[in-house]
């Protein structure tokens, strides 16, 4: 039986799952936290499906043996790679970061044309152009990687010329072909929202699948009745951090996002599992 008031289990390739783990804290503030960020093996967007496939094994099987109640695959890549084949080997429930996102696009966009920006292992799965037409068959869905957006992200550079300038080559294709949504398909891309928001002007909706994410696993704890219902208490370790390397570079990156005041994190060699 598992116990409402165990942790939720959040996982990345490195420090982009944060943007989600942060939305989890702002939507569901009561909920337990353990982060694992595969910081010595990313990126994962350039790596091979049984790869992907393998390292979000370990991670789940290190979430489980910390009980958690219900497991985030906060990392595009893996959602598109690795979550069908694991959902069928665990009895907790997975979700990811994709199918939220698609359904949002699909209900808000006008003219059917939406945009995805991803890595180069989401945009090349089509994911989110499966699932978006699964529910607006119609829909015409264009994919286009941005490879640059992650260094420029873990380089601190949201507001910045150079972040500017790329983004605007990456963009002017989208803007061409009238798209009039924008998936922002990896969760390192809400740190740079204002510059993508900026270069596609205000006729495009940008939707979060990170802020998305939050709400579907708010959603699901409410109709599995597994809401943590204890309150946090002043001096709760609600939010703990796992990392496979770098645990001060994460730290540093972690602190710099979510203003709860990260003490530490700690290093696990993520093979063992």
């Amino acid at each position: 039986m598992i116990n409402k008031n165990s942790p939720v289990g959040v996982f990345d390739s490195g420090i982009g799952g944060l943007t989600v783990a942060r939305e989890i804290m702002r939507q569901i503030p009561n909920e337990k936290i353990i982060y694992f960020g595969d910081t010595a093996r990313v990126p994962y967007g350039s790596k091979s499906r049984e790869t992907i496939t393998r390292y979000s094994r370990q991670i789940v099987r290190f979430l489980q043996a910390r009980e958690v109640k219900v497991i985030v695959a906060a990392c595009n890549t893996a959602s598109a790679f690795a979550l069908d084949e694991i959902e069928k080997e665990t009895d907790i429930p997975i979700i990811g970061v994709i199918k939220p996102g698609a359904r949002v696009a699909a209900a808000v966009t006008e003219n059917g044309r939406i945009g995805v920006i991803g890595t180069e292992g989401t945009i090349d799965s089509s994911i989110y152009s499966r699932y978006i037409k699964k529910i607006k068959p119609e829909a015409a869905v264009t994919g286009k990687a941005c490879p640059l957006f992650v260094p420029l992200v873990e380089e601190g550079l949201w507001e910045d010329p150079v972040t500017d300038e790329i983004a605007k080559r990456y963009l002017t294709e989208l803007l061409d072909i009238g798209i009039d949504t924008l998936i922002l398909g990896c969760t390192h891309y809400p740190l740079i929202r204002s510059t993508v928001g900026r270069i596609m002007g205000e006729s495009v909706s940008l939707v979060n699948p990170a802020y998305e994410t939050a709400r579907e696993l708010k959603r699901l704890l409410g109709e599995k009745g597994m809401l943590n219902d204890e309150a946090a208490r002043l001096g709760d370790n609600r939010y703990r951090f796992y990392v496979s390397d770098a645990a001060d570079k994460f730290k540093r990156f972690a602190n710099s996002i979510i203003k709860y005041g990260i003490l530490s994190a700690e290093i696990i060699n993520i093979e063992e599992y």
